[in-house]
């Protein structure tokens, strides 16, 4: 599974400029709303209650919110590159500069928990993490982000 079966290119944010991690969460529910039809303020208030479980900043200055939706009938990804790296509450410390978003119905189970795996494991790889840090063209992004390939199992 390639990150471009999750993310679509109107889901590509090449350069946001939020002061904190709210209005990370902010923009990416406008996003989603936005692609989706889903009411702004419902995915935000999702994405806080997860967030208030621990942070989504996984490290390596990357954090993956998510949420589980009624309203979805299968699993939808925002990504964003920001600007300037903000504080995430991240499990090593770090700053946060990527975010991929992920919307799952709430019934998808084993198959949420396999996009968050195949986000996290491309996010891992430092070379494909720089060259997302490297763009701000969001066709470029969306190339990468389309063409991930998984890492072949040793």
């Amino acid at each position: 599974m390639d990150l471009g079966d999750l993310i679509g290119f109107d889901a590509v944010m090449p350069a946001l400029r939020p002061a904190n991690k709210k209005q990370v969460l902010q923009e990416l529910a406008a996003r989603a709303a936005r692609i989706t039809g889903l009411d702004e303020r419902d995915v935000f208030e999702r994405l806080v209650q997860r967030e208030r479980l621990g942070s989504t900043g996984v490290g390596h200055g990357v954090a993956i919110p998510h949420a589980m939706l009624d309203e979805v009938d299968h699993t939808i990804g925002l990504f964003a590159r920001l600007e300037r790296p903000i504080d995430f509450e991240a499990t090593d410390g770090q700053p946060v500069d990527l975010v991929v978003t992920l919307f799952s119905p709430t019934r998808a189970g084993a198959d949420h928990l396999k996009a968050l795996a195949r986000v996290a494991r491309a996010m891992r790889d430092a070379p494909f993490a720089a060259k997302l840090r490297g763009s701000r063209d969001p066709h470029a992004l969306y190339a990468l982000l389309a063409h991930s390939v998984e890492p072949s199992a040793a």
